[in-house]
């Protein structure tokens, strides 16, 4: 067996052996897989996917472990985490723009910042993204007004149904607000050749569940070239660069505004951006500062609720009410935003949150609760040190229910849930 290499967020150097998914996961929980493999090719990666197909076993492909929430008793098959890196430049120049390609093993911010440096511009307010770009498209993952449908021009995938590689267009990706064909595809059988685009499934578990019938490869994007950002669509964001929303900004600002953004929220992971003030005593042995539990979270819990407009009329008058955008921009013949569908409106899943009761910190139990809501931000839920799968289950479900009771929304949450059920 190679040896493994222990990179991930809860690995010990030191330790020795198969790792537990809590050692996998940026939560830091889960119990053992019966078995793990590290892939370090893309032959490697097909032949366990394939291979455990053949004879029906689970399969859960993770990457940075940064959007899953395993059940302390562990997952009864193989856990496959793809460590192939790199990123190659396809083309570049000024009337194309750049065109580039990553394995599903690369570190999402590191492409993020190698982006920056080139003047690729498209990805800046996606930074400090925790996992890797193989998990992008999945969820179609977002922040700060900005989502990587806009650059992502085709993806490679290994189809377990057909048992073979497609390359997937964009336009056959069907992208969405933190969703895909790709994500659609867990709860579902579906197939883009057969025009199979909105079934959502939702809370069904399919055939390849807990991973997607189309197993990412690689990324290939397509981005503009220059030193200024794409339109800034996010106000909070804007604000913090002195900007107004639709405006562009050096991209570099961009990604050191949202950085900081993040590292005031407790939203990075050890290592990634700016330094925070370190933890408060008694979080760590001894009262000394120790590990920032705030960083042991998913990010995001649950999504922001996207409700019909006439849903949002009931929310008191002070909630936060966002636009719906297209997920790819309006129009190709310049930096645009995504066309404003008048039916939607996104509210804050954060607001509601703190608006029926449950403020940053709060735990199910009191102080001492091993899962509590994050000490900056109250959208994600964290472990603070000893929390098993269940604690952070329960907490979720309070929230839940809390906003449900308070507002009439159903939060929806965002990680992928293995061995467990809200």
């Amino acid at each position: 067996m190679p040896e493994i290499v222990r990179t991930a967020p809860g690995l010990r150097p030191d330790a020795v052996g198969a790792p537990s998914l809590a050692e996998l996961t940026t939560l830091r929980v889960g119990g053992p897989a019966d078995r793990y493999v590290e892939a370090h090719s893309e032959a490697e990666l097909v032949d366990t996917v394939r291979a455990a197909d053949e004879v029906g076993e689970p399969l859960l492909v993770i990457g940075g472990g940064s959007n899953l929430l395993v059940g302390d008793e562990g997952f009864g098959g193989v856990v496959v985490r793809d460590l192939r890196r790199g990123i190659t430049v396809d083309a570049e120049d000024s009337c194309g723009g750049a065109s580039f390609h990553a394995p599903a093993g690369q570190d999402w911010d590191e492409l993020v910042a190698r982006a920056v440096a080139e003047e690729w511009v498209g990805v800046e307010a996606l930074s400090g993204i925790p996992g890797t770009v193989g998990a992008a498209p999945v969820q179609n993952i977002g922040a700060y007004g900005q989502e990587v449908a806009g650059v992502i021009s085709t993806v490679r995938v290994w189809d377990r149904e057909r048992s073979r590689v497609r390359t997937l267009a964009l336009g056959e990706l069907a992208f969405g607000y933190r969703t895909s064909l790709l994500k659609r595809s867990m709860h579902v059988t579906v197939d883009p050749a057969a025009g199979d685009r909105d079934a959502e499934g939702a809370g069904t578990d399919g055939p390849w569940y807990p991973s997607p019938r189309y197993v990412v490869l690689d990324v290939g994007f397509q981005s503009r070239l220059g030193s200024l950002s794409a339109p800034v669509a996010y106000p909070e964001l804007a604000r913090t660069l002195g900007v107004q929303v639709g405006d562009r900004a050096p991209s570099a600002d961009v990604r050191d505004a949202v950085l900081a953004l993040r590292a005031r929220k407790g939203m990075l992971l050890d290592g990634v951006g700016p330094d925070v003030v370190p933890v408060a005593a008694g979080e760590g042995a001894s009262g000394e500062a120790g590990p920032d539990h705030d960083r042991w979270s998913a990010g995001s819990f649950f999504t922001n609720p996207v409700v019909p407009a006439d849903q949002a009329d009931l929310l008191p008058a002070e909630a936060p009410r966002y636009p719906v955008r297209s997920a790819t921009p309006s129009r190709t013949t310049g930096p645009s935003l995504g066309e404003i569908d008048p039916t939607l409106v996104k509210t804050s899943a954060a607001w509601l949150i703190e608006h029926a009761g449950f403020t940053k910190g709060f735990g199910v139990h009191g102080p001492s609760s091993l899962a509590r809501l994050s000490t900056k931000h109250s959208l994600a839920l964290t472990n603070r040190g000893g929390a098993g799968a269940e604690d952070l289950v329960e907490l979720a479900r309070a929230v839940r229910d809390g906003v449900l009771d308070a507002f009439g929304v159903e939060l929806v949450p965002e990680p992928v849930l293995v061995g467990v059920s809200l």
